[in-house]
């Protein structure tokens, strides 16, 4: 099986992807935030940045795009392909109000002429591979059968089906049960990605559907940065590497915010997961998340990890 760390907004950046495949390496994709192209035709620095082949060199990412527009994908597409990227994903799935509401990500769902519009340009001239992740439909799970014959018109390099529909936002439970159909009736390679947040989920999952080809994991793996490595049969979290990578995130952060006092709220965002490798870390946990400075940031998280003990296997809270 397949592992890959799914794209959070304000977190799975660059410099986040470079650390990580640095300390943890094992992931087999690493899906960017999405870039919504336009019809301007140019990249924002800023986004230009996170798909930088030099900062992306060796390391397996796949950039993500959110449109409704074939032709702005396509622009786009072009100029990653050029660069030397394989694989471009197609969001489907972001349940977000403000993007639902002008058609896009999960909002297309429900417009199934669009969808077929879109893909339709898309797949006239694909410059690279193009795979999909989609949610179930955008109000009922009883639209996917009818999503799921519009995507096998397509020569889709890969599926990645989240379990949840657009209305449930990240709020309801997901619903596994449905993946039955993709895996058995989908013409692309499937990708499971909904409520994989811990190992002992991961493996349940994995013994219910022994023949998925991949699974996405996003919280689980910012929580433990060593998930991947464990699934695939190496050692759990280590002390002293689990610091040392924490540490190089904050440098990194600091010296491209410009600040670490810029970089704490960053560091807060991730480790609003990761504190829950630790046992007892509920006061310290609080002052983290209150502090603006980053000497006290220091304090604590040396706090966190001389004095904390790492949870053992199976401890860890399935949020």
């Amino acid at each position: 099986m397949r592992y890959y760390f799914a794209p959070m907004e304000g977190i799975t950046d660059h410099i986040f992807r470079g650390v990580h495949h640095q300390y943890f390496p094992g992931a087999d994709k690493y899906y960017t935030p999405f870039f919504s192209p336009t019809s301007d035709g140019r990249f924002p620095p800023r986004n230009m940045r996170d798909f930088d082949v030099e900062v992306n060199r060796g390391i397996p990412v796949v950039p993500q795009f959110l449109t409704k527009r074939g032709a702005d994908f396509l622009w786009a597409a072009k100029i990653l392909a050029d660069l030397g990227y394989t694989e471009i994903n197609l969001n489907l799935g972001c349940p977000s109000g403000t993007v639902t509401a002008k058609g896009k990500g999960s909002g297309l769902l429900s417009d199934l002429e669009g969808l077929r519009q879109l893909l339709d340009e898309i797949f006239a001239h694909p410059p690279t591979e193009i795979s999909v992740k989609t949610r179930l439909g955008r109000s009922d799970p009883e639209e996917f059968p009818l999503l799921l014959e519009i995507f096998n018109q397509y020569p889709i390099s890969e599926l990645t089906v989240h379990c949840r529909v657009g209305a449930d936002f990240y709020r309801k439970p997901a619903r596994p049960e449905v993946f039955a159909l993709p895996l058995a009736k989908s013409r692309a390679p499937v990708c499971y990605n909904g409520d994989l947040a811990i190992w002992e989920q991961v493996q349940d999952f994995q013994d219910r559907y022994p023949t998925t080809p991949a699974v996405m994991l996003g919280r689980g793996a910012v929580a433990d940065p060593a998930l991947i490595c464990r699934l695939k049969g190496k050692e759990p979290v280590d002390r002293t590497n689990l610091q040392r990578y924490t540490e190089e995130l904050f440098a990194r952060y600091s010296s491209a915010f410009g600040s670490p006092k810029s970089a704490l709220g960053r560091m807060k965002e991730i480790w609003f997961y990761q504190i829950n490798l630790f046992e007892g870390a509920e006061k310290i946990g609080k002052r983290l998340k209150k502090t603006a400075s980053p000497e006290e940031y220091r304090d604590l998280t040396a706090r966190i990890f001389g004095e904390l003990p790492l949870r053992t296997a199976g401890a860890m809270p399935a949020w």
